[in-house]
């Protein structure tokens, strides 16, 4: 196949491929002759049909098959003989579109080229880590805020009226049309004000009552509840009240660590202990990232594809609107238009993630299948009861597995670079790690 440059200008290419009449022929009987000890035809033996009959018989099946092979065939030799790598898909079409069997077929194959990636020296680059180190203090105010979230309840002075928050013990009976349902009663029930486990409008009807309060709870069934003779209902709940307790944190002693799985308080503060280190090295490692990204984009500069940096430009842009407009929930919106500071961030985003794309090829950086596992089974926790469809969703959808695979990738070449850069460790207090990612956050 002939392949002719017909544009190089920047990043994009262009090339017309023609491939003869003679080579589709040839091309077309090297595939019947790959097929023919396999076929059979009536008045001969199995093998022995003659290839002018084949042919005639299936050739039209095969042309399309090899025509596409043929083209497939001249764009990888290309790419490998050139060195080149395209930004994205290849735009391949036919140009002679009145193609008779017996043509020429003439192909035009246009593309966006990667840049070739400058080298960088990595050792050459400062960087500073915080280390937040958790105190007593910060144990301690974790441990009172287990305590609040394992809180327990205690009878209120008589005669008090209950709050929000409080937890009121009643008996109720439900009723629609004067008559009590099924499922609409039950006796000495805690419910906690504001919990919002019962029917919308329930519960608020219950703040202000107190011991020994009998009261009528009216309210109506939403249209989509799960039982069918109940939605859309008015109904009417006769409540008693019994009791009126207010929350109070739960003591802090080993009852409590047994609560959390710990053998004693001591035991449950060593792991809050472990838990705050893990997460202010999270945090610390979060800002160096961005550091390291940011030293990173000064030390780099090279053309970068315009499709690339479109597209980004654009799914920033819808990102940042939804933001913006968080009760629109699909795309049924007008289109969202990139503005120059959206494209500035697109150019530096997508910079960025070709730099760290060739120092993890170089790197040999590879995400293992264990690592994609994780990922995969991290994911499907977040939809309860069909992890198994999740699984079956990722395992048929490349561009899913793209996407998971991408983040593990982008950690692993950001912990190469750290490995080989000048790190200053830098011990802060919790207050300045948390101010460094507010102003990271902000940027």
């Amino acid at each position: 196949m002939q392949v002719t440059e017909t544009l190089n200008e920047g990043l994009k290419r262009g090339y017309k491929l023609l491939l003869t009449a003679q080579e589709l022929d040839d091309k077309v009987m090297d595939k019947l002759k790959d097929a023919q000890p396999d076929i059979e035809m009536k008045g001969f033996r199995k093998g022995k049909v003659p290839l002018p009959l084949l042919k005639k018989q299936f050739g039209q099946r095969v042309l399309g098959e090899a025509m596409q092979e043929a083209v497939d065939g001249a764009m990888s030799k290309h790419f490998e003989d050139s060195g080149e790598r395209p930004a994205a898909e290849p735009a391949v079409k036919m140009t002679n579109e009145n193609w008779q069997e017996g043509d020429d077929v003439e192909v035009e194959m246009t593309y966006e080229a990667l840049p070739e990636i400058p080298e960088v020296d990595l050792k050459s680059l400062k960087l500073e880590k915080m280390v937040v180190k958790p105190d007593d203090a910060a144990v301690d105010e974790a441990l009172g805020n287990l305590a609040e979230s394992a809180q327990d309840f205690k009878d209120r002075k008589k005669g008090t009226k209950s709050k929000d928050g409080d937890q009121v013990v009643i008996d109720f009976v439900g009723k629609v049309d004067g008559e009590a349902f099924e499922g609409g009663s039950a006796e000495d029930y805690p419910l906690t004000l504001g919990s919002n486990s019962f029917i919308p409008g329930f519960e608020e009807q219950l703040v202000g009552v107190k011991v020994g309060d009998e009261t009528e709870v009216k309210v109506t069934f939403p249209e989509e509840y799960g039982a069918e003779h109940l939605a859309g209902k008015d109904a009417v709940f006769e409540c008693t009240v019994k009791e009126v307790k207010e929350p109070v944190a739960a003591e802090i002693n080993d009852e409590l660590a047994t609560k959390y799985g710990a053998e004693s308080l001591d035991d449950l503060k060593g792991q809050i202990r472990e838990r705050l280190e893990s997460e202010y090295a999270g945090a610390a490692r979060a800002v160096m990232k961005r550091g390291m990204l940011d030293e990173l984009d000064k030390m780099v500069s090279f053309e970068l594809p315009p499709s690339m940096v479109e597209a980004e430009a654009k799914q920033i842009a819808h990102q940042i609107w939804h933001e913006e407009n968080p009760e629109v929930e699909g795309h049924d919106h007008p289109e969202i238009e990139a503005t120059e500071e959206h494209t500035t961030l697109a150019e530096r985003r997508v910079r960025l993630g070709l730099l760290l794309a060739e120092l993890g090829q170089k790197a040999e950086v590879e995400v293992t299948d264990a690592e994609m596992t994780q990922a995969v089974m991290e994911q499907a926790r977040q939809y309860p009861g069909q992890e198994r469809q999740f699984f079956e969703f990722v395992q048929n959808n490349p561009q899913m597995r793209q996407q998971l695979r991408a983040p593990i990738f982008e950690d692993k070449v950001i912990d190469y670079v750290a490995e080989l850069a000048d790190v200053t460790e830098k011990e802060v207090s919790k207050d300045e790690l948390e101010k460094a990612i507010e102003e990271m956050e902000d940027e």
